[in-house]
């Protein structure tokens, strides 16, 4: 998924390859072949000098020049993010289950409903609400977030055999004469008395793969109940939004929102180490 720009919520935009417009284009070639070919043919070697330095000074003046920005190098550059956006939302999609993928279709149906309205309600000053409407697109894109790590993590555990892993965790006990006992509340694993050093390491495995394992299925709950709580304000803020007098009526509801958010991303990065663990 795209940063954050400068406003909160914003697409980070790369900076654009000035140079790279400046070089690669049909233009620039076709002169360059065009001098190269004339040279060539009538054997004027100045003509082919004069060609390079014409190329040295494009080179050296069009990637700065403020005009070529705005009305060429700017807009293929904006060509080019709309094309690679449109191909990662492409890929996104593709990657998700048709419920998931009708999910955030319809969260960001809500999205654009609750910026048009936004824009149609003349009480709040555009000036004041830019920062707002950036909390909301913001959203958007962190629950497309969750969405596809809440989707891939699913995929994973529906991929475990939780039966299998009790029966062996039984089994490995039965064999070795001992008795499960669970890690202690530090993390750290409890001795077994009266099994071999081997089965020690062997039930350690099992029962630290098994605590990683509800740690990762943990998240998904989590990350599930933040997104129907986006989904539900969403709801709300376009039930709302056509009667607001003021942009802070909007911003109240989007900071708790986007506190939670943090809270289950910091859980996801945990979550991407523990799924390393489990694997």
């Amino acid at each position: 998924m795209t940063g954050l720009g400068d406003r909160e919520g914003e697409p980070k935009r790369e900076p654009a390859p000035y140079y790279r417009y400046a070089f690669h284009n049909l233009y620039n070639y076709a002169l360059m072949a065009g001098i190269g070919a004339a040279a060539l043919l009538t054997g004027n070697w100045a003509l082919g000098l004069l060609g390079a330095g014409l190329e040295a000074l494009w080179m050296v003046y069009a990637p700065d020049s403020r005009l070529l920005r705005r009305l060429w190098f700017d807009r293929l550059h904006g060509a080019e993010l709309e094309a690679a956006a449109a191909a990662e939302r492409g890929r996104l999609l593709a990657s998700l289950s048709p419920g998931d993928r009708y999910r955030l279709e319809a969260l960001e149906e809500k999205r654009d409903q609750i910026l048009r309205l936004a824009a149609e309600n003349q009480a709040i000053g555009t000036d004041l609400l830019r920062d707002e409407l950036g909390k909301v697109r913001k959203l958007a894109a962190s629950f497309a977030d969750l969405v596809v790590t809440a989707h891939r993590y699913r995929e994973y555990l529906d991929s475990v055999d939780f039966d299998a892993l009790e029966r062996e965790l039984r089994d490995q006990t039965r064999r070795a004469g001992g008795k499960v006992v669970e890690p202690a509340a530090s993390g750290r694993s409890s001795r077994i008395e009266g099994l071999p050093e081997l089965a020690q390491k062997n039930l350690a495995i099992l029962m630290k793969r098994r605590e990683k394992l509800s740690e990762i299925r943990e998240y998904v709950s989590q990350a599930e109940a933040q997104m129907g709580l986006i989904e539900n304000t969403f709801r709300l803020l376009a039930d709302q939004i056509v009667t607001m007098r003021s942009p802070r009526e909007l911003g109240g509801q989007l900071d708790e929102l986007i506190d939670g958010v943090e809270v289950v991303r910091s859980t996801a990065r945990e979550a991407e180490a523990l799924l390393e663990v489990a694997r």
